[in-house]
């Protein structure tokens, strides 16, 4: 918990997925699950902005350096780039908008941006046009962060939170 709460904080793309899974998929219900879910507002800060940039920039070097990273050569060879690192990247920058501008995350991730995806990854936008695409969604991020609406995550509620988890299962088990 300590760990999963340390890598939310900091902006983890996808550890910050698992608080927004909708409420008819989860296969199970705690009490500490559901108050980790209500802090949901308090692991959502600046901290998101670097983080979504940085997972963006990690992809488009995979998706760019076909040399050193053809992790999926029959995608390379058919499409001319590897079209999952392509969805990937495209994938952070719509979630980390939608994140930053309403604390929240659609899962599924909805429309039309789920489509552009999955066009992206069966190879049906060009390698151009992704990138274009995603240094436009870079440059909205950038232009977010430099407004400094967000201030940073509540650590200290977060760590509150974890303490008294920790104390309910210590005291649970004497």
């Amino acid at each position: 918990l300590a760990k999963w709460t340390r890598l939310a904080l900091d902006g983890n793309p996808t550890v910050l997925l698992l608080l927004f899974v909708p409420e008819a998929s989860l296969v199970s219900k705690t009490a500490e699950g559901e108050a980790l879910r209500a802090l949901t507002p308090k692991f959502l800060g600046d901290t998101l902005f670097d983080r979504y940039l940085g997972y963006m920039r990690q992809q488009r070097q995979r998706l760019t350096d076909k040399v050193k990273m053809p992790s999926r050569p029959e995608l390379i060879e058919r499409y001319g780039f590897d079209t999952k690192y392509a969805g990937h990247l495209l994938r952070l920058g719509y979630q980390g908008l939608e994140l930053v501008t309403s604390g929240r995350l659609t899962l599924p991730m909805g429309e039309p941006q789920r489509s552009r995806v999955l066009a992206v990854r069966r190879g049906q936008v060009p390698e151009a046009e992704v990138l274009a695409e995603a240094a436009e969604l870079e440059q909205e991020l950038l232009r977010l962060q430099a407004k400094g609406e967000l201030g940073p995550p509540d650590r200290g509620a977060v760590e509150r939170f974890v303490v008294e988890c920790y104390l309910r299962r210590a005291a649970a088990r004497a």
